[in-house]
């Protein structure tokens, strides 16, 4: 039995060696935010974070993360309680499609975790493992920023 801890909430569970963090996410624990695009790393789709880093989940094997904090984009709000990183996206119509959303949302709370106000330049950096194929780059800088400033906000996030 390994364990996982996801979205606050530990889970037994018999994985196989080969079984991708994404396959368990979504295929056994129903977490259909993780979205797999590319399956190899590179579009960024998949990103969770693991003890607060974001990670791709579909090149990162499930028994590694045993006693890890694994953050799903259902870990972060919900529709009857948004997040502010949520909610700025909202605000700024950082998506189109939504595919590579949940990635980008998570690998943004990264961001603002350690730079609480960064520029629309390090955001940019801090974003550069996404690949929107929908182009909406500007918005979503656009809502990290706004992000930032919600956060700043006597948030308690």
């Amino acid at each position: 039995m390994t364990r996982l801890n996801v979205n606050g909430t530990a889970h037994e569970l018999e994985i196989e060696p080969h079984e991708t963090l994404a396959e368990v996410l979504r295929d056994r624990l129903g977490l259909i935010g993780v979205r797999v695009s590319c399956g190899e790393g590179e579009c960024g789709s998949c990103t969770v974070l693991i003890d607060g880093r974001p990670t791709t989940s579909c090149l990162t094997l499930a028994m590694q993360v045993e006693g890890k904090e694994i953050v799903t984009i259902e870990g972060l709000g919900n529709e009857d309680d948004l997040h502010p990183i949520q909610q700025a996206f909202i605000d700024e119509q950082g998506f189109q499609c939504g595919v590579c959303t949940p990635g980008i949302i998570l690998s943004t709370k990264a961001l603002l975790d350690a730079n609480p106000h960064p520029t629309a330049e390090e955001a940019t950096v801090a974003l550069s493992g996404h690949i929107c194929r929908c182009g909406a780059y500007p918005e979503i800088v656009r809502s990290v920023l706004h992000a930032a400033d919600l956060m700043g906000e006597n948030c308690d996030c």
